[in-house]
């Protein structure tokens, strides 16, 4: 279990709400220039990324566990920007067939319509490889492994888990998108009382956000952590 400056934390994050803009929830800053981000040395990630500075530091603790451990984190995609979070969307609604209702659902199964995705906190990331395969054999097993039994340990949940009778819509399962809960729940609460459909405009097929009530499926379409289970 996680110690007791963590639990206290999340305990707060139960009471009081810090106080987050739009921009800050639907992604129309520069983590680079942000005050609340920091940039990540080049040991912990594979291009120049950022996070949340708390969520920073929590990562670099698990990585320095895992590292003892023989465990390697790589983190290979953190905070995304509105705009960054467009391009990939608008690629492949460019790229992806079909009838434009079908292609939106089809893309919404591992990419995030721009200004939902939970990139754009500065809370997640994506560790060593993007499909779920590697994570499923050889050292990849080995690493979710560990991440399944430690990072709980440092305030980290998969957010994104195969469906079940509690999470039966959203995106399919992610192993590699871990998202740091103490900050995490704070603004997906804030999101949910501040940002709607007006907001989510400006892409391709934007239409479909409200058609497919991507805030309640997708923004709120996840399983919390089961170290918060009693």
């Amino acid at each position: 279990m996680f110690g007791l400056g963590l639990l206290a934390l999340v305990q707060t994050s139960f009471i009081a709400i810090p106080e987050y803009s739009k921009a800050d929830l639907i992604g129309d800053i520069d983590p680079s220039t942000h005050r609340d981000f920091d940039k990540m040395r080049s040991k912990y990630c594979s291009k120049t990324s950022y996070l949340r500075e708390d969520c920073y530091d929590a990562f670099k603790d698990m990585w320095a566990a895992a590292r003892k451990d023989g465990i390697q984190l790589i983190v290979v995609s953190a905070a995304r920007s509105r705009s960054y979070q467009k391009g990939i969307w608008n690629r492949k609604w460019l790229t992806f067939g079909g009838a434009e209702s079908s292609r939106a659902e089809k893309i919404l199964q591992y990419s995030s319509m721009p200004g939902t995705s939970r990139h754009h906190w500065g809370t997640d990331l994506d560790l060593n490889a993007l499909n779920n395969e590697y994570f499923e054999n050889g050292e990849g097993a080995k690493i979710y492994a560990w991440l399944s039994a430690h990072a709980g340990e440092y305030g980290f949940f998969q957010p994104y888990t195969a469906f079940n009778p509690y999470r039966d819509a959203g995106y399919r399962e992610e192993k590699w998108h871990w998202s740091y809960y103490p900050i995490a729940s704070q603004m997906q609460r804030a999101y949910r009382k501040m940002i709607g459909y007006s907001d989510l405009k400006g892409f391709m097929g934007d239409e479909y956000a409200e058609k497919l009530k991507v805030i309640n499926n997708y923004v709120m379409g996840i399983e919390g952590p089961n170290w918060l289970a009693p």
